[in-house]
């Protein structure tokens, strides 16, 4: 049962991750590490907490990731279309570098493709270019933030986890 409670743990730190980093499941993959743990030790009691707290990080975490975004576009003065660009931007950073560096592209292409998409749309839609600059930076910036915030939170998921299941796994 140790055995299996460990896996579910490291699973757990890779939603950690994925919490901070894009395109790698998050929070979705702790509250999916919870649930198979409620199902293998048969006590759902034992995981009403953890999984009350786990499923408020998500809808947290879906707010906070949409109102960083938001934020740092309109702190910034972006357009939607600046939104839009870094979305872009994100998905042919990752896979477009996925074939060309099989190991730093896709991370790199995840960190400057949103930046480059926003700063080549802001500049089509603005034609100023310090402008567009300044938009993705805004963008990246208020999206990064957003990543450290779901990070925290997965990190207090998973904390509420161990804390309310250790007993139950190790009797201390």
């Amino acid at each position: 049962m140790q055995i299996i409670y460990w896996l579910l743990v490291a699973l757990m730190v890779v939603g950690i991750i994925g919490a901070v980093v894009p395109a790698i499941p998050g929070s979705s993959l702790i509250l999916t590490a919870i649930i198979i743990w409620g199902i293998i030790s048969g006590s759902f009691v034992a995981i009403k907490i953890p999984l009350i707290v786990t499923i408020l990080v998500l809808v947290l975490s879906i707010g906070v990731d949409f109102l960083a975004g938001y934020l740092g576009a309109k702190q910034a003065g972006a357009s939607k279309w600046g939104q839009i660009g870094a979305v872009v931007g994100l998905l042919l950073g990752f896979f477009g570098l996925l074939p060309a560096l099989p190991f730093g592209g896709p991370l790199l292409g995840i960190l400057l493709g949103p930046l480059l998409g926003a700063i080549i749309a802001e500049y089509i839609y603005q034609r100023n270019f310090q402008l567009a600059v300044k938009a993705g930076i805004g963008i990246v910036a208020g999206t990064l933030i957003g990543n450290l915030i779901q990070g925290i939170l997965a990190i207090a998921a998973v904390g509420v986890f161990l804390f309310t299941t250790w007993p139950q796994v190790f009797g201390t």
